[in-house]
């Protein structure tokens, strides 16, 4: 037992002086190694296990991985309108310029550069369009903004995955007048539509016009040649109607005669008591 216990200790010893002089990077993760002798190492490592010399060497971690990030400004147009935006940023540092990072900007290098380098990007490049551009062309004013935002990042090794507008407000003076805008617009479409309409009503008038006039030529063209002829055939036609309304008339009886039908006008009788 006095053996056994002569060598726990240094075991003990040992195992933590080991556990100490280990340490892991997780998945996503670089490690930046710091000795307290030659400063910080001009590599970074992987993830996995590593070694390093317990009292005298420093592992930092940094994230890798994608992270979002949200940047808003209000700044004023070309035309001195009053907009607000708002930026997403996809971001990550440069894996082969960690050490420089962290000697420069330390472990929240995106919370010192991304809020300062995205409102001033924003503000110059909206300061280049007027208000109504930045609606018509907003695909522009977006690509403009990415590539402008990217160059800047790249100066303190951070690089960009995408770059968007999600959200673009105007101003209040703004909006009203393009609102008023909107109603002239809908106004003088519809003035337009009621003289167009006027103009295809009196086009159809003139049209109408002309067609009456032509039959009324034509009618009395024919009159001129047929003479008396269709003068007296119109009589005979209103002579039969007038008659064979008559004939239907309770109220009317006809006797036979040599040439015709005779017809009577007959009183209503009073009802027999």
């Amino acid at each position: 037992m006095q053996n056994l216990g002569r060598y726990i200790i240094p075991l003990a010893l040992g195992a933590a002086v080991v556990d100490s002089a280990l340490y892991d990077v997780p998945g996503g993760f670089r490690a930046v190694m710091f000795d307290r002798f030659t400063g910080v190492k001009p590599t970074s490592t992987g993830e996995g296990t590593h070694l390093l010399i317990p009292g005298l060497q420093r592992a930092i971690l940094y994230d890798c991985r994608i992270k979002p990030r949200n940047i808003s400004t209000t700044t004023g147009s070309k035309d001195m309108q009053m907009v607000s935006l708002t930026l997403r940023v996809m971001s990550r540092p440069d894996i082969t310029a960690l050490p420089l990072i962290y000697q420069n900007l330390g472990l929240d290098y995106d919370e010192r550069v991304l809020p300062s380098i995205g409102n001033e990007v924003l503000k110059a490049t909206v300061a280049q369009f007027d208000a109504s551009e930045l609606i018509t062309n907003r695909e522009i004013v977006s690509a403009r903004i990415r590539d402008d935002l990217l160059n800047r990042a790249k100066e303190f090794h951070i690089q960009l995955e995408d770059v968007s507008i999600t959200h673009m407000t105007f101003g209040k003076e703004f909006t009203t007048a393009v609102e008023q805008k909107q109603i002239a617009q809908q106004d003088a479409e519809r003035a337009k539509f009621v003289v167009e309409k006027a103009e295809q009503e009196r086009q159809a008038s003139v049209i109408r016009a002309e067609g009456e006039a032509e039959a009324a030529s034509t009618i009395s063209a024919a009159l001129s040649k047929a003479g008396d002829a269709f003068v007296q055939f119109k009589k005979i036609e209103t002579a039969r109607d007038i008659a064979q309304s008559l004939s239907q008339n309770r109220n009317v009886a006809y006797v036979p005669a040599q040439n015709g039908n005779l017809l009577l006008q007959v009183p209503p009788q009073p009802p027999v008591v």
